[in-house]
C-alpha cells in the first residue's frame, strides 16, 4: 500500500472515533507527530487524551478504547489489531491502521519522520497546512536530510508561507552564550559548558554594533577542529527555517526545546508548546536548560568501558541516546558508538552509527537485547536496548564479536 493510501485509511479511521488515547515518543518527532494529529483531530471536533512516554508495551494500552501511538509501535509485533500507529521505525506490528513510509518502499532514517507521516495523514483529515512547521522539528530532531519526501514537504511549506528558509548559526538557544555554552550537536570541545570561555569568545568578536560572526566562527573551528568531523564544523553555519506559525520561530531552537522537555520527563510541557501555547513557555526554557547541562556534564565526565570500542558509561541514565548523539556527530570514529546507563532497574544501551560507519544497529540491538532478556530495537543507524545490569558484560561480548566480524 503507498503511503497516501494508508494515510487515507488511518484518516478515515480516525474520523470514525469520538475519542482517542494518544501516546507519543517522548523525543522532538514523536511528539511533533502526536501534536500534528491532535491538532487535526480537534478542528474536527473530536475529543483526546495525550500522553508523552519514553516506551511503551502492549501491556501499557488502555483496554476498549481507540488507541494511537505515535513514533513508536511499529517494532512492537504484538499489539492488538486494532491499535493505530504512525511511526517510521522498522515495522514488525501487523496491524490493518500501520502508517509507515518503510512499508512504503520509503526510508524512514533519511527521508521521512515520524512527523512526516503524521502529517501525511492529517491533510486527509482537513486542511491542516500550517501544521507544517511540526513535521520540521521531526526531520531536525531525528537528524534527517532534507532529501527525497522531507525535501518535498519543507518545499510545500515554504510555498504556502508557513516555512522561512535563511542562513545562520544552527545551534540552539536564546542568546549567542547560551548556544554556545549548551552546544550538544556538536559538542564543541573547550566551550561547550564552560561559561567564562563563552563570554571570553564571544566579547573578543564584539564591536561596537553587533558580534562578527564570521570571526567567532573562525575561532570555534580553530577551538575544535582537532576533534571534530568536518562535516559537523560545516554545520554549524548553513540553512535555517522561521516558523511563523509555532511558538517560538527559529526551527532549531524549537527543536531542541521540545526535544529536552520530553526527555527530562516534561513531555506536557512540551507537547503544550507544540499545541501552541506560549504558557509554560519559560518553565519549558528552564527544563530544557537543565537537560542540555545534564547532556554536557556526562559528555565531560563519560568513562570508556573498552578499549577495542567506543563503548561509554554515563552516570546519568536519562541523557544517554543525547550523548551517544552528541558524540557520534562530534568525534571521529570507525565503528558505532555505544553508551550506557542506569535507568531504574535497567541498564539502557544507546548506539549510533557516526558518518561513514554503515552497520544494521536495529537488528543487532535487537538481537542481542533478547539474548539477554532485554529488549531493543529502532532504526538501522540509530538503535537502543535495555537489559538488566547483570547482563552488561555478555552484552558487550557480543557487541566485540559482531563488530569484529
Amino acid at each position: 500500500m503507498s503511503l497516501d493510501a494508508a494515510a487515507a485509511d488511518l484518516a478515515d479511521h480516525l474520523l470514525e472515533q469520538e475519542f482517542v488515547e494518544v501516546f507519543a515518543h517522548h523525543d522532538a518527532d514523536g511528539i511533533a507527530a502526536a501534536a500534528i494529529l491532535c491538532h487535526a483531530l480537534f478542528r474536527e471536533g473530536r475529543q483526546f487524551r495525550l500522553r508523552i512516554r519514553p516506551r511503551i508495551t502492549a501491556g501499557d494500552l488502555p483496554k476498549d478504547e481507540s488507541v494511537l501511538l505515535c513514533d513508536f509501535g511499529s517494532s512492537l509485533a504484538d499489539l492488538p489489531d486494532s491499535v493505530m500507529v504512525v511511526d517510521h521505525h522498522m515495522p514488525y506490528f501487523e496491524g490493518e491502521h500501520h502508517v509507515n513510509p518503510r512499508l512504503s518502499g520509503l526510508d524512514g532514517d533519511r527521508e521521512l519522520s515520524a512527523a512526516g507521516a503524521a502529517y501525511h495523514v492529517a491533510q486527509h483529515i482537513g486542511d491542516n497546512r500550517d501544521l507544517i512547521g511540526l513535521v520540521m522539528l521531526g526531520i531536525i530532531g531525528d537528524g534527517q536530510e532534507f532529501s527525497g519526501t522531507n525535501r518535498d514537504l519543507a518545499d510545500d511549506g515554504i510555498a504556502n508561507g508557513y516555512v522561512a528558509p535563511r542562513r545562520g548559526l544552527r545551534l540552539a538557544g536564546r542568546n549567542l552564550t547560551e548556544q554556545l555554552v549548551l552546544a550538544v550537536n556538536p559538542y564543541l570541545d573547550g566551550i561547550s559548558g564552560d561559561e567564562t570561555a563563552v563570554r571570553a569568545l564571544v566579547a573578543g568578536c564584539t564591536g561596537e554594533e553587533d558580534v562578527d560572526l564570521e570571526m567567532l566562527l573562525s575561532l570555534i573551528l580553530l577551538k575544535i577542529s582537532r576533534t571534530t568531523p568536518l562535516d559537523s564544523m560545516c554545520g554549524l553555519y548553513g540553512n535555517t527555517y522561521g516558523l511563523g506559525r509555532e511558538v517560538l520561530d527559529e526551527a532549531h531552537t524549537l527543536t531542541a526545546l521540545i526535544d529536552a522537555c520530553g526527555k527530562a520527563g516534561a513531555g506536557d510541557l512540551a507537547a503544550s508548546l507544540c499545541l501552541r501555547s506560549t504558557a509554560s513557555l519559560p518553565e519549558a526554557w528552564d527544563v530544557a536548560g537543565r537537560h542540555r547541562r545534564a547532556i554536557v556534564e556526562a559528555i565531560r565526565t563519560i568513562r570508556p568501558l573498552e578499549e577495542r570500542l567506543p563503548l561509554y558509561e554515563v552516570e546519568n541514565g536519562v541523557v544517554i541516546s543525547d550523548v551517544a548523539d552528541a558524540l557520534a556527530c562530534s568525534r571521529t570514529y570507525t565503528a558505532p558508538v555505544f553508551v550506557v546507563g542506569r535507568k531504574g532497574d535497567w541498564c539502557s544501551i544507546s548506539a549510533r552509527c557516526p558518518p561513514g560507519v554503515d552497520l544494521d544497529l536495529e537488528a543487532l540491538m535487537r538481537r542481542l537485547a533478547e539474548e539477554c532478556g532485554g529488549r531493543g530495537g529502532g532504526h538501522p543507524r540509530r538503535a537502543g536496548a535495555e537489559i538488566s545490569p547483570g547482563h552488561l558484560d555478555r552484552f558487550r561480548a557480543g557487541l566485540l564479536e559482531a563488530i569484529a566480524a
